[in-house]
């Protein structure tokens, strides 16, 4: 990210980004959070703040929690990815985008204040200097740890002491309900998305091993994979949500995510069944 800020790309992803964020009330710059949150949202949620409203900025996060998945659940999607079918990764991607826009779209029109004008420096395209990248990196990396280490810490703690007070089976069970009838999917799947909870990139590292065993038909697939790609990514990234925009808004986010997240994978599951398609 370094190198494409200092080759004056970044820039120019915002302006070309302008036209189709208008669709969502933002401007070009909500791009480079949302870029960055391939990375990790939790850290894309504090670079929300180049944003110049808090409209803007709760609207950036919320998009951010809702479809953008950070780095270590890519990895584990694209192993997915591999197993399933074209039109089946089509379908997956093609939903999570289309309910990305209608959200933004409807966060626009619902959340209170305005958007800001688009104005933005363009730099000159240039060549990086190897060392402004270095310290740059290593200044950014500092700041990473502590600001984030500390609520990356807190995530697998609370997996541990909700394992050891035996609430994760309880939990496991009041989901398996929702699980099986909502998304038409193995009650296995019921623990994948209660430690998805947690840490999202877990719970696709667990549905990665369904898939593997073949306990996943294709249809089953594309429900789950859009379920787990609109969870919150981690519980670091609902606090720092906290951090930044006060609990309201943390909890705000949290009600409506998890879900809405359930009624996307339950209407696809009634669509292909309803229309026949199998992947």
């Amino acid at each position: 990210f370094s190198l494409l800020e200092d080759s004056g790309y970044l820039a120019r992803l915002a302006i070309m980004a302008n036209r189709p964020f208008k669709v969502m009330g933002l401007n070009g710059k909500a791009v480079l959070p949302m870029v960055l949150g391939l990375g990790c949202d939790t850290m894309a949620t504090l670079t929300t703040r180049i944003l110049e409203t808090r409209k803007e900025r709760i609207q950036v996060t919320l998009l951010l929690a809702l479809g953008v998945p950070c780095s270590a659940q890519v990895g584990v999607l694209l192993g997915m990815v591999a197993i399933l079918s074209g039109s089946g990764v089509i379908a997956w991607l093609s939903i999570v985008l289309l309910t990305l826009f209608a959200v933004g779209w409807l966060a626009a029109k619902l959340l209170p204040g305005q958007s800001s004008d688009f104005i933005l420096e363009l730099p000159p395209v240039r060549q990086p200097r190897l060392k402004a990248i270095v310290v740059k990196t290593v200044a950014r990396v500092e700041w990473y740890l502590k600001e984030v280490l500390s609520l990356f810490i807190a995530g697998p703690a609370l997996l541990f002491v909700l394992d050891k007070l035996g609430l994760l089976a309880w939990l496991e069970q009041l989901l398996a309900p929702l699980v099986v009838g909502l998304l038409g999917l193995p009650v296995e799947t019921a623990a994948v998305f209660l430690i998805g909870f947690l840490r999202r990139d877990f719970g696709a590292a667990g549905l990665f091993g369904l898939a593997r065993q073949g306990l996943l038909t294709g249809n089953q697939m594309v429900v789950s994979l859009v379920v787990i790609t609109l969870f919150i990514p981690c519980i670091a990234n609902v606090l720092m949500i906290t951090r930044e925009h006060g609990k309201r808004t943390a909890l705000g986010v949290a009600a409506f995510v998890f879900p809405f997240a359930f009624l996307v994978g339950g209407l696809l599951n009634w669509l292909l069944q309803l229309l026949g398609i199998e992947f």
